[in-house]
């Protein structure tokens, strides 16, 4: 497990969008636009049962996240690690994330669906800061 610097802490603890990247079956690489969440050294995104990058870590849990600020597109922190899954407490996660990065008290987008949001707590191998 890597640590993550103060200033990966102050990227993912603010609302700046990442990119989770994840490995297709054929090795492609897959990338989505997520929220983000610290939980200490982890790092917290939502996702939903049965999409890409939830069956892309069920079968190979590597895993990168890259926090970049929009008002300083040179600067960076990547987190590589391994990931881990649960159901448990994913629709609280999804409303953290909501709230951090839109100021809305419920994520809405799941109403009406059955989708079953997940958690991807992800811990560091290896961190590198630009």
């Amino acid at each position: 497990m890597a640590a993550l610097p103060e200033k990966a802490k102050t990227l993912l603890d603010s609302p700046e969008f990442a990119t989770i990247a994840t490995l297709n079956p054929d090795g492609q690489p897959q990338l989505s636009i997520v929220w983000v969440e610290r939980d200490g050294d982890d790092v917290l995104v939502s996702t939903i049962l049965g999409r890409q990058k939830h069956r892309n870590l069920e079968r190979d849990p590597k895993v990168t996240v890259l926090v970049c600020p929009k008002d300083s597109p040179y600067e960076y922190a990547e987190i590589r690690g391994t990931a881990a899954m649960s159901e448990e407490g994913g629709r609280e996660l999804i409303d953290r994330l909501c709230t951090k990065y839109t100021g809305g008290e419920r994520y809405a987008g799941d109403d009406g669906t059955d989708n079953v949001r997940v958690i991807v707590r992800i811990t560091p191998t290896k961190v590198v800061i630009r």
